[in-house]
């Protein structure tokens, strides 16, 4: 067979280009190191799995072309939960909390993707295709702390995110990046082996004298390797073979007739898409936004620690709500049975009676809303560090906090001006901010690039060759006498007694063939150059300018974030001090109407008072302790807020990024200004104390 006999050669010179593809292959898909970032404690690489990395050739051959397949995701609860279990209540710390966060909290678990997801836009951009983007937006739709609509208000925005829904960021702020990544056309990095492979039959019908009809079978072997490099170079081999056999075809001198060609060229920008700048911009801005990944998901722990916070004093105060309640409504109780026996004595007027039943009623409410309160705080609270509510002993479950608030006695104040040039320093957002700028100032790069005119340089050389055997119907010996007197047969004429006007061709096989591509028997090179000027050029300078107008835009955002996180750490400075006094405050009220509450009852004991005033005195206290209670859990929360202001939250409490990017504790985490409750609560529900 025509095509057995042509692969059989074609064979090992096709593993010797796909050889040389890989080797080259090697040398373009990594581009030289840019300039980048540099990483801080904010910013330090996440260890994720690397999905940055191709999967090789080898030992598979076939790896890069088989999709690979990711575990699903893992819903179960981590064993942290369980060990926390005691006789089917959650007893719970500040720092329990957090951890069972970091390991549990969907936000958290949705905001990990991310990481992965910006490992394949670099892996992308490696082999010169644009970047799809990363998400950079804080996704909040745990309810609870503030997130739709439940407890304090702490977030902003649609669906409880800072930037967008589900954590996407598009336009944020105000500005628009719609140029970023233009610039010149940029010629795969990865290398592109092309290959064909043909049998054809064709049957030439007589069209002339010089044409008869005959059949004619051509096989067809054509490879071609292109690819680009990271400074602007274009590499184009091509190698083409043809094997052409015709059945009646006297003017043919070969039958079967090889023809090999090959053409090397390589074309260089000089104007338009010259330099690194213009042709790695997409492995610079991927990596980029590599980084920009970890700063938002730094910006992510952050913010979900604040919220278990701010929901973990909200329980708290919950429960001290509930106790406050209870015991004003124990006290209600025993003064209305005092009172029923004086008036049973005579000593106080009946009406006293339904004075304490009015307040017995008005207690027993307000337990009542403090009881469910409290079953919501521990519904969201379950809720947030849990990846499903499945498990009835979890959901059914009371959750115990153990950790009460403290206020420090001698409370270190820190210069204002130094916590803003912390909070410059930490700022999640910040850093964010300062990468996307630089982000900016390389795509501007590339898009002053594409402001110029095209000029190429380019070179070629190339070679033919021709083979085949002679055609027996084109041998003189082969035609009748008739037509060998035509004098277009080759070998001895007959007609003119044996001599020879045209010589018969030698026989030539493929390995003579190519051999002709390299020996310059039938060499073609050159160089050039091309040239295209796009008169007026106003597309190109549209871009140009709005590209700069959206990075001047990005320097003054920049400005602007500095400014307020300047005020935010102002405010939440004020919010700390003004909640310790409102918590001595408290303190104070407390004190004096627990003073009061004891005098009250003293002139009772002698006559001297009235039910009414005992009653009235009571509720003060419990107002005040509630007060008090609000006042402290106010605190905690200010507290939490100068945290997240000066950037610092995760340093605070020994929280580890790393333990957050693996979905796994290692460390407990240590939050100050903590203390363990002396009195826990009893194993009861609070449901089945009343």
């Amino acid at each position: 067979m025509p095509i057995a006999r042509l692969n059989s050669t074609i064979r090992p010179i096709t593993a010797a280009i796909l050889f040389g593809t890989l080797t080259i292959a090697s040398w373009g898909q990594e581009a030289p190191a840019a300039p980048v970032p540099q990483n801080t404690p904010e910013t330090r690489p996440l260890p994720v799995l690397n999905y940055s990395q191709p999967v090789s050739h080898f030992p598979n051959p076939i790896g890069p072309y088989t999709a690979r397949h990711l575990a699903a995701p893992n819903l179960a609860n981590t064993a942290r939960i369980d060990q926390l279990m005691h006789e089917g209540k959650l007893y719970l710390s500040l720092n329990d909390a957090i951890a069972l966060a970091l390991e549990n909290n969907l936000d958290i678990a949705i905001a990990r993707y991310n990481l992965n997801i910006a490992d394949t836009d670099v892996l992308r951009a490696k082999a010169g295709a644009a970047t799809l983007g990363v998400n950079t937006g804080v996704v909040q739709n745990t309810p609870g702390g503030g997130v739709l609509g439940l407890g304090g208000q702490v977030g902003s925005g649609t669906g409880g995110t800072t930037l967008g829904a589900g954590g996407a960021g598009a336009g944020a702020g105000g500005l628009v990046g719609s140029t970023l990544g233009l610039g010149p056309l940029i010629t795969s990095f990865d290398p592109v082996l092309s290959g064909t492979l043909q049998e054809d039959r064709f049957h030439i019908l007589p069209s002339s004298t010089f044409t008869p009809e005959s059949p004619q079978n051509t096989t067809t072997g054509t490879f071609s390797y292109q690819q680009g490099f990271t400074w602007g170079t274009n590499l184009l081999v091509g190698f083409n073979n043809t094997r052409i056999a015709t059945g009646d075809a006297p003017f043919t001198t070969l039958s079967p007739q090889l023809n090999s060609s090959f053409k090397f060229q390589l074309t260089q920008h000089l104007l338009q898409g010259f330099g690194f700048a213009a042709n790695n911009r997409f492995i610079r801005i991927a990596k980029n936004d590599r980084e920009l990944s970890d700063v938002a998901f730094r910006l992510q722990v952050i913010t979900t620690v604040n919220q278990i916070q701010t929901m973990y004093w909200d329980l708290v105060y919950a429960y001290e709500n509930a106790r406050v309640q209870k015991e004003s409504l124990a006290f209600a109780e025993k003064t209305l049975s005092d009172t029923k026996k004086q008036v049973e004595i005579g000593s106080l007027a009946p009406i006293e009676v339904v004075r304490a039943q009015s307040t017995v009623a008005q207690d027993q409410q307000a337990l009542t809303v403090a009881l469910t309160n409290l079953q919501l705080e521990q519904l969201l609270m379950k809720n947030a560090l849990s990846r499903t509510l499945r498990d009835q002993v979890l959901a059914g479950a009371d959750v115990i906090p153990t950790s009460t608030m403290e206020l420090p006695a001698n409370e270190p104040v820190q210069p204002t001006q130094d916590l803003v040039a912390d909070s410059l320093r930490h700022r999640a957002d910040l850093v964010e901010s300062r990468i996307q700028l630089n982000t900016s100032e390389i795509s501007n790069k590339a898009v002053r690039s594409a402001l110029l005119p095209t000029l190429d340089l380019f070179a070629y050389y190339g070679g033919t060759g021709l083979g085949g055997v002679q055609n027996p119907t084109n041998l003189c010996s082969n035609q009748p006498v008739a037509e060998q007197a035509e004098g277009f047969c080759a070998g001895p004429n007959a007609a003119y007694k044996g001599e020879t006007f045209i010589s018969p061709a030698p026989t030539q096989n493929y390995g003579g063939t190519l051999n002709q591509l390299i020996n310059s028997a039938a060499s073609d090179k050159g160089v050039g150059l091309t040239l295209n000027i796009p008169l007026r050029n106003r597309a190109a300078q549209a871009v140009q300018i709005r590209s700069e107008l959206e990075y001047q835009q990005a320097k003054m955002r920049l400005q602007q974030i500095e400014n307020q996180i300047s005020i935010e750490v102002r405010n939440a400075q004020f919010g700390v001090e003004q909640n310790r006094a409102s918590v001595a405050s408290a303190q104070a009220a407390v004190d004096y109407a627990k003073q009061s509450l004891d005098a009250e009852e003293k002139k009772y004991q002698f006559g001297t008072s009235t039910t009414t005033l005992v009653l009235q005195t009571e509720s003060a206290l419990a107002t005040a302790e509630s007060t008090l209670m609000s006042a402290m859990a106010a605190y905690e929360k200010s507290r939490v807020e100068l945290d997240r202001a000066t950037g610092v939250t995760l340093d605070h409490a020994g929280i580890s990024i790393d333990d957050a990017a693996k979905g796994q504790v290692t460390r407990l985490p240590s939050v100050p200004y903590i203390a363990p409750r002396k009195d826990l609560p009893a194993a009861a529900p609070p449901a089945q104390q009343q």
